[in-house]
C-alpha cells in the first residue's frame, strides 16, 4: 500500500519516493528565496533584440505636419525681408539727391530802329527781309543729330530736346500765348519748382531779372497789337549736353519774325512807344531773338517738364522806354523811336539784377542767305 503522499499510481519507476531524491540537491531554503531578485522582461524584450516595433515613433515636427511648413515659410519671408532692409541701409551706392529747381534769370532788351519802321503786306515784308528763307512755325524748330552721353542714352537726349522744342513752340508760336491768351500750355511744361515764380511773373511782371513775363514767353500787348499773319518765320539751333550724371542741359538760340498790325482804334502811340502815327492798313515786322538754357533732370524727362535757367530776349522795333517786362509794345509801320534813350541806371541799387538796356535794330536789308534749311 502506498503512503499518503504518494500518487495513486505509485512512485515513478516503481522506486520508493520516485525521482524526488534527484532534486533534493537543488531545493532552496527560505532565506535564499527571500534574497532572490525577481525580474520580469517586457514583451518587447521577450521577442528579442532584432524585433522591429509595429508602430514607429512620431517626432514632434512630424506631428505638426502642414503647420511646420507654414512656420518655415514665415521664417523664410522674415529672413528675406530682413536681408532686403539690411542691404538697403548698407548699400554702398547712395541714391542721387533730388535736384532742386533754380529760379529763372532773364534779360529783356528792346531794340530801337534807326529810322521809320517800314510797312507793307506781310508777304512783301517777309520776301524782302532776312527771314525770306526761314521755315514757318514749328517746322523751323528742328532737332539736331543726337548721340548718347556718358550717363544718358540717345533716347533720353532726344526726349530732352523734344521737351525743349515743345516749350519753344508753345511759348513763341502759339497764337493764344502771343496775344495775351491762356498760358496754361506753357505752364504745364515747367518744373513744379518754378511754377510760383512763373505765376508771379505773369501776375506782377518786373524787369528785375527774375519776374519778367517776357523772360518766359513772347507776348504782345493785346490792347495795341494783333498778328497780321499767323505764319511766324523761325530759324535757329538746339543742342544738348550732359550737365551732370543726373541732368541734361539744352541750349536754344532762335530768331522769330512776326508780322503785326495795330488793333482797331489803337493807332495812337502809347506813352514811351515811339513817335508818329501808324500807317493805316500796313503791317510791320517784329524780330525776336531768344537765347535760352534749359535743365532737365531724370524726373523731368519722365514728367515731360523742364527748368528754364536763363533767358535772354532781344526784340525790335521797340522804343527804349517801352518797358517790355510785361509784354512787347512794338513800333508799327510809319513810326520811329525819336530821341528815346534808355533811362539812367543806379549801380548802387543792388536789388535790381540787371540794369535797363537798349540796343539798336539793324535796318531792313535785302534778302541774304540764312542758315541752311534742315
Amino acid at each position: 500500500m502506498t503512503g499518503p503522499g504518494d500518487p495513486p499510481e505509485g512512485t515513478p519507476n516503481g522506486a520508493p519516493g520516485g525521482g524526488e531524491d534527484e532534486y533534493r540537491s537543488v531545493v532552496f531554503d527560505e532565506s535564499f528565496v527571500r534574497a532572490a531578485r525577481l525580474q520580469e522582461f517586457s514583451a518587447d524584450e521577450r521577442l528579442g533584440e532584432h524585433h522591429s516595433p509595429a508602430v514607429k515613433t512620431r517626432h514632434a515636427w512630424r506631428r505638426l505636419g502642414g503647420s511646420r511648413q507654414a512656420v518655415l515659410l514665415v521664417l523664410l519671408i522674415v529672413l528675406a525681408f530682413g536681408t532686403a532692409v539690411y542691404m538697403g541701409i548698407r548699400h554702398p551706392y547712395k541714391n542721387p539727391d533730388t535736384l532742386r529747381a533754380q529760379p529763372l534769370r532773364s534779360t529783356v532788351v528792346p531794340l530801337a530802329p534807326r529810322g521809320v519802321v517800314p510797312g507793307a503786306t506781310p508777304q512783301d515784308l517777309f520776301a524782302h527781309s532776312a527771314a525770306a528763307n526761314y521755315r514757318i512755325g514749328a517746322a523751323g524748330v528742328n532737332l539736331p543729330a543726337v548721340a548718347r552721353t556718358e550717363h544718358f542714352s540717345g533716347g533720353q537726349v532726344v526726349a530732352a530736346l523734344t521737351v525743349a522744342k515743345d516749350y519753344l513752340v508753345r511759348s513763341s508760336l502759339d497764337p493764344a500765348t502771343l496775344t495775351g491768351g491762356s498760358v496754361r500750355p506753357v505752364r504745364l511744361l515747367l518744373d513744379t519748382g518754378q511754377l510760383d515764380q512763373f505765376d508771379r511773373s505773369l501776375a506782377h511782371p518786373d524787369d528785375n531779372g527774375r519776374d519778367a513775363a517776357t523772360g518766359w514767353l513772347v507776348r504782345f500787348d493785346p490792347k495795341q497789337t494783333r498778328l497780321a499773319d499767323h505764319d511766324v518765320r523761325v530759324d535757329g539751333t538746339l543742342s544738348a549736353s550732359e550737365l551732370s550724371p543726373d541732368a541734361l542741359d539744352v541750349t536754344a538760340d532762335y530768331t522769330f519774325v512776326y508780322a503785326v498790325r495795330p488793333v482797331s482804334g489803337g493807332q495812337h502811340s502809347a506813352p514811351g512807344q515811339g513817335v508818329g502815327k501808324p500807317t493805316p492798313g500796313a503791317a510791320s515786322l517784329v524780330t525776336v531773338r531768344r537765347e535760352m538754357h534749359f535743365r532737365l533732370s531724370r524726373e523731368n524727362l519722365t514728367d515731360h517738364r523742364l527748368e528754364v535757367l536763363q533767358s535772354s530776349l532781344q526784340a525790335g522795333p521797340l522804343a527804349c522806354s517801352s518797358q517790355p517786362a510785361d509784354a512787347l509794345h512794338p513800333l508799327f509801320a510809319g513810326q520811329h523811336a525819336g530821341n528815346d534813350r534808355p533811362t539812367g541806371t543806379d549801380p548802387f541799387a543792388r536789388d535790381r539784377v540787371n540794369p535797363s538796356l537798349c540796343g539798336e535794330l539793324a535796318p531792313a536789308a535785302e534778302p541774304r542767305p540764312s542758315h541752311p534749311v534742315r
